[in-house]
């Protein structure tokens, strides 16, 4: 169960996705992020609480996939990508006005375009909290080869 979050938090939005960075670039919904495969790849999501009361727990998931461009989602990538440590950030309470950030990392094994899908659920079940609390933007990864360096 979320503490303290009222009616009013839930039609002000109660708390707001305010950045996600990936190997230090801001994402949305134009940019790729492109990143060498085999390279550990930083990722931080920054949650602002903008309600008047404090809020948590809550856990936030990072879900990467890949999108086939005909509505089929393959969310079955254990052998195309790793996290370093884990894609589930557990929030104790955010207080009103605060951040919390979180960090992780991802490590792509194989060359491809990917996203990620991040969803907020309650702490003690995989129920999802509503999207209309958080401003999720897209974000979207190419993994490429890495450059060969040879010696002349």
């Amino acid at each position: 169960m979320i503490r303290g979050m009222g009616n009013s938090d839930l039609e002000t939005g109660g708390i707001s996705l305010l950045y996600i960075l990936v190997d230090g670039q801001l994402c949305d919904s134009d940019i790729v992020v492109n990143c060498k495969v085999g390279d550990p790849v930083p990722l931080q999501v920054k949650l602002t609480n903008w309600s008047k009361h404090s809020v948590g727990p809550f856990a936030l998931t990072v879900m990467p996939y890949q999108d086939y461009q005909n509505g089929v989602r393959n969310y079955e990538l254990q052998d195309a990508i790793t996290f370093v440590g884990s894609n589930t950030f557990y929030i104790d309470s955010v207080k009103p006005t605060k951040d919390s950030v979180y960090f992780g990392a991802l490590l792509f094994l194989y060359t491809g375009d990917f996203y990620l899908n991040i969803k907020f659920h309650e702490d003690n079940c995989s129920r999802e909290l509503p999207l209309s609390w958080f401003c999720l933007p897209s974000v979207h990864i190419r993994a490429t080869e890495p450059v060969v360096q040879t010696k002349l």
